[in-house]
């Protein structure tokens, strides 16, 4: 009997993973989601099906339930998950059973009157512009090496855009003439955004000085490359950037991000328009752009409460 039951799992572990397969795939090539977004959602898919084997409960996605995916959630927050963790694993969930219902897999949805939990958005940190300075200060420019790195600091900070962005530029996607960047962000989806003369400078440099000298292959039209003249990774970058945080001595954690939230604050600190911010960074809903107005406000308050005789 227990071999049975083992039998039946098995077949239910199989065919979940299958619906999990052709969801992912989906993302991928109908909604050209990154590498990064799908290996979320297949982490936070193979840890809700792992609890329905797990507490004996149907993996057939046809006849799992509301209370179902409900207790999930619960056992989640009782092992002292992050509610921003938590409510990313019913998002993850919505979203599978939305194509379920799309590809005609299931006739119906539980998750369709669940409700994402609001979640406090946590403020993120960003560098002063004294900061910006001396961090850009850091990389030796008399190198190769050193010169890319500068070129790429830049050209992040004066644009806002992610890491997996900046390193998947082309050399042709930068007009150093028009002074603008051609980029494709999440989804495939392409936005033009202006780059600062500063910016174009040291690109160019980088361009002229060190760029030949590090490829090999001259048909590598990617615009940084590591030592070895090919396309540089995110790894090699997080890896570069902490160098020169702890060289800079800043003293607080700085990610390629803290350059984008940095970019998009010190824009709107000096009265650019929310709408056209949203579009440099290429959110989908302002609302996302929106959490930069709150901490230019927070920092003004602190200058209010610091400066003001009457605070």
């Amino acid at each position: 009997m227990a071999r049975g039951v083992k039998s039946i799992r098995k077949i239910q572990e199989l065919t979940m993973q299958n619906y999990i397969t052709a969801f992912i795939e989906y993302l991928q090539y109908e909604k050209g989601l990154s590498e990064n977004t799908r290996v979320a959602y297949r982490r936070d898919l193979n840890k809700f099906h792992a609890y329905l084997l797990k507490n004996s409960f149907s993996a057939q996605p046809n006849e799992i339930s509301k209370q179902q995916i409900m207790a999930f959630l619960s056992s989640q927050m009782d092992e002292g998950t992050a509610n921003s963790t938590v409510a990313r694993s019913l998002s993850s969930i919505k979203t599978f059973y939305k194509f379920l219902v799309l590809e005609n897999h299931v006739q119906n949805n539980p998750t369709a009157d669940l409700e994402t939990p609001k979640i406090k958005r946590k403020l993120p940190d960003i560098l002063t512009i004294e900061e910006v300075d001396k961090l850009m200060q850091q990389p030796r420019v008399t190198l190769p090496l050193g010169l890319r790195d500068r070129a790429m600091l830049e050209l992040m900070y004066g644009t806002g855009v992610r890491v997996s962005e900046l390193l998947s530029l082309q050399i042709e996607d930068l007009n150093t003439t028009a002074g603008f960047l051609r980029c494709l962000g999440k989804g495939r989806k392409e936005r033009i955004i202006p780059v600062n003369q500063t910016s174009i400078d040291w690109v160019q440099r980088y361009l002229a000085r060190a760029r030949n000298s590090l490829v090999k292959n001259h048909l590598e039209r990617t615009l940084f490359v590591n030592a070895n003249g090919r396309p540089l990774s995110r790894q090699g970058f997080f890896k570069i950037l902490a160098t020169y945080v702890e060289k800079a001595e800043l003293g607080k954690e700085v990610t390629p991000h803290t350059f984008r939230h940095s970019f998009a604050t010190h824009l709107l600190e000096n009265g650019a328009d929310l709408r056209a911010v949203q579009e440099m960074l290429g959110h989908a809903d302002i609302s996302t752009t929106q959490i930069y107005t709150h901490l230019t406000k927070s920092r003004l308050m602190e200058v209010y409460q610091r400066y003001h005789p009457r605070a």
